[in-house]
């Protein structure tokens, strides 16, 4: 095939390839992700909103695309790179292609492109904006002034995009042991059916609720969810959460929901050179001394001390890194000592797996009836 396609990054590099997907043009943040599956549950996950993504695994769309694997309402990625597409899907489950949804959802992709030299260059010059364009005669030069008019990720506040509209409700599975508002940040849906089975009845809440829209529920814990975007954006989901912990309700949070805790905790957040994404990232629980192998979307961290316990630069007693990345000693976790609050970095629902950290959702629900018993 003919090449019709160019990816452009920021600093000049420019790669020409094949259109796949909708044909178009795309502008947002370059990243890569490891997984060697997954690519569907990748697509659709709201944390990578904004974000052209790069898959190292070079086959990608060979088991075509499912509605049980689908991880919200529709995919999500800016633009889509691959080296070599499936001619065809082949899986049992298989109920589409992969190109006809990137088409029907609108998302511009590329193929047949180097994409371990464009990970390598991520890597060395860490995640910048880059372009998907059709080849149209214009110049390279011309192609990334285009590029460095759009937005950094930095500053960038997405959950507004990527949150429900309404309130709606997951019943919980078999015996209630109480209302749980989720506070939808860019939920997913395998993070919902672990809580309803947990046995609390979720209520899903969209960003824009007030703490006085979550007290209105009388919930006997607060979640907040994974979600694109700058942690040091989300001011007002900060306050809030501090109003929570105040009141000493219970707080589980995961992924942006970690970054939130650690601002609402006084701790500052910071971008990370090209972020960790991928299902094989290596992660210390320092309670239990056990590793396990975890799924991450993130390009932001938390900035605390990993060793030791620590006070709370907002207040709120003494707070310990629970959970440390192994490939480069990243904040991976969070545990109030003195308030009943917790957080992960990582996915402990993650649907494509690895599963290692499902029991963080068996420690929350503890954590809830233990406070429950305490009163």
């Amino acid at each position: 095939m003919n090449n019709d396609t160019t990816l452009i990054l920021e600093d000049g590099h420019r790669f020409d390839g094949v259109s796949f997907g909708a044909r178009g043009e795309r502008i947002g943040e370059i990243v890569f992700q490891t997984g060697m599956s997954g690519y569907q549950e990748t697509l659709t996950d709201p944390s990578y909103a904004g974000q052209i993504v790069v898959q190292t695994a070079p086959h990608i769309g060979n088991t075509g695309m499912n509605e049980a694997d689908e991880e919200s309402r529709r995919i999500w990625v800016e633009g889509y790179v691959v080296r070599d597409p499936a001619r065809r899907a082949s899986n049992f489950r298989s109920e589409r292609t992969l190109d006809d949804d990137l088409i029907a959802g609108a998302v511009v992709g590329i193929s047949g492109i180097d994409t371990r030299a464009i990970t390598r260059i991520i890597r060395e010059s860490g995640a910048m904006r880059a372009g998907i364009f059709p080849l149209d005669g214009r110049s390279t030069e011309q192609y990334v002034d285009a590029v460095i008019t759009a937005p950094t990720m930095s500053g960038r506040n997405l959950s507004t995009e990527v949150s429900v509209d309404s309130a709606y409700i997951v019943p919980a599975v078999g015996a209630s042991i109480g209302t749980l508002a989720v506070l939808d940040l860019g939920v997913k849906r395998a993070t919902l059916h672990h809580l309803a089975t947990r046995g609390f009845d979720v209520h899903v809440i969209p960003q824009s609720a007030s703490l006085d829209d979550i007290l209105a529920i009388d919930p006997v814990a607060v979640f907040y969810s994974n979600g694109p975007g700058d942690p040091s954006a989300s001011g007002r989901h900060v306050e809030i959460l501090r109003g929570v912990l105040e009141r000493k309700i219970p707080f589980f949070g995961i992924c942006f929901g970690n970054q939130l805790l650690g601002r609402a905790l006084g701790f500052e957040t910071y971008k990370l050179k090209y972020g960790h994404r991928g299902i094989n990232q290596p992660v210390l629980d320092k309670a239990t001394g056990r590793i396990e192998i975890t799924a991450h979307n993130h390009g932001f961290a938390v900035e605390a001390p990993t060793e030791g316990v620590v006070d709370s630069p907002a207040g709120f007693g003494r707070v310990e890194v629970s959970h440390v990345g192994l490939n480069d000693n990243c904040v991976e976790g969070l545990r109030a000592l003195d308030i009943p609050a917790f957080s992960v970095q990582y996915h402990p629902e993650a649907a494509a797996g690895p599963h290692d950290s499902t029991y963080l959702f068996d420690r929350f629900r503890e954590l809830v009836v233990a406070g429950k018993a305490a009163k």
